[in-house]
């Protein structure tokens, strides 16, 4: 028989972070004691009157097609929530609704990259971005970043990347999977490049209400000539604990990829859910103070992880600035006992420690390991507990 598989679907990977989360699930279902460090949602319940929105959405009968970019009125919430919070002006055609950022960065790249086209990918990068590119026929050309310059890339060397086909950058600040919120001043320079270049940016700003240290976030289309290129993404899965009811946005100017990926949606998935989007309306335009009550306990649970962390002999981790995850050093480790990666560490971590953490290789750094502080003190204390076990045990 003949291979029934597609090419882009044999050279597809699986995700990374679903996967470990899969894995954590079924060892719970064999009644193993796992501590879950790999999901990156939060752990909260989404704040009660979004949840009663939805439920007044579904007594309304709202439960048929909604125009596939999103209805009006969750445009025009999405339009207030950049221009309130950042003074960024849109209009209901600059946006584009979508089963969650994931799917609108998919759309993005169906819709601007295609066979020889390269994107520009800083590293450690989230896990589905390069393999979103290639689905696309793309080729990602990845930008390493070191730990000791705060995972931020050298401008000098992701612009001696820049090829005649390279048509864009995607940057994501706060960072999945450092937590790294990059400085204005590495934001200029790339706004710098993009603009020399001519290239579309596709920031990447999901975690953009998740900022600790009353550190001020900037967006990427609020820098000098950045509006006009620049393709935000953001949703309400992680700042309003809504990850379930999927829902995401694209935001720019450029009507033509809009238009595109509008497009591509409608042979796709159609419309995102109708009262799932009732309940992102509420989110945004409702009251934020849930947002900080969140914020602010990550932030504890932040200083708690890498407090726990730091004082653990053979790993080490900055602090991050925003999301919630920690990207842990595990280099130390390696020569001991069979270790020879942050792949080897994790799978021991979680087949004789049951703690589940994600290896830094689908992020684009084996040197590392995914710690999410999305959960409570208790399991991030007894999580540290065993993984400080670990530690010792391996000399």
């Amino acid at each position: 028989m003949k291979n029934i598989l597609s090419q882009r679907a044999s050279e597809l990977k699986p995700s990374a972070t679903l996967a470990i989360s899969a894995k954590e699930k079924e060892l719970k279902s064999q009644g193993i004691d796992v501590v879950g460090f790999g999901a990156g949602e939060p752990d909260f319940p989404t704040p009660a009157h979004i949840r009663e929105a939805a439920k007044a959405s579904l007594d309304r009968g709202e439960t048929f097609y909604t125009p596939v970019g999103g209805t009006v009125e969750l445009k025009k919430a999405v339009i207030r929530r950049f221009d309130e919070d950042y003074g960024l002006k849109y209009e209901p055609d600059h946006i584009l609704v979508s089963c969650g950022a994931k799917h609108s960065l998919y759309n993005i790249f169906q819709a601007i990259i295609g066979p020889g086209d390269e994107v520009l990918i800083p590293a450690p990068y989230w896990v589905s971005y390069p393999e979103m590119v290639c689905l696309s026929g793309g080729k990602p050309v990845i930008v390493p970043a070191e730990e000791k310059n705060n995972f931020e890339p050298d401008p000098k060397l992701l612009e001696s990347l820049i090829s005649p086909n390279t048509k864009a950058i995607i940057i994501n600040s706060p960072s999945n999977p450092t937590g790294i919120m990059y400085s204005r001043k590495l934001l200029e320079e790339l706004a710098e490049i993009a603009e020399g270049h001519d290239l579309t940016v596709i920031s990447d700003e999901i975690y953009d209400k998740l900022v600790y240290d009353n550190l001020t976030f900037t967006p990427f289309a609020s820098l000098p000539g950045m509006h006009k290129r620049t393709v935000t993404v953001n949703g309400v899965s992680k700042t309003y604990a809504m990850t379930g009811l999927r829902i995401g946005y694209l935001a720019t100017p450029i009507k033509e990829i809009v238009k595109a990926a509008g497009n591509i949606q409608s042979q796709s998935t159609s419309n995102p859910s109708n009262p799932a989007q009732a309940a992102a309306v509420q989110a945004l335009i409702g009251p934020q103070d849930e947002v900080v009550r969140m914020r602010n306990i990550f932030e504890n649970r932040r200083n708690l992880m890498t407090r726990l962390i730091n004082e653990i002999d053979g790993i080490s981790v900055p602090i991050p600035q925003g999301a919630f995850y920690t990207f842990v050093n595990t280099t130390a480790l390696n020569g001991r006992d069979g270790i020879k990666n942050s792949t080897d560490f994790a799978q021991l971590l979680l087949d004789k420690y049951h703690v589940a953490c994600v290896p830094g290789g689908p992020f684009g750094s084996e040197d590392h390991i995914r710690l999410s502080f999305a959960t409570s003190d208790a399991v991030i204390e007894e999580g540290m507990r065993r993984i400080a076990t670990a530690c010792k045990d391996l000399g």
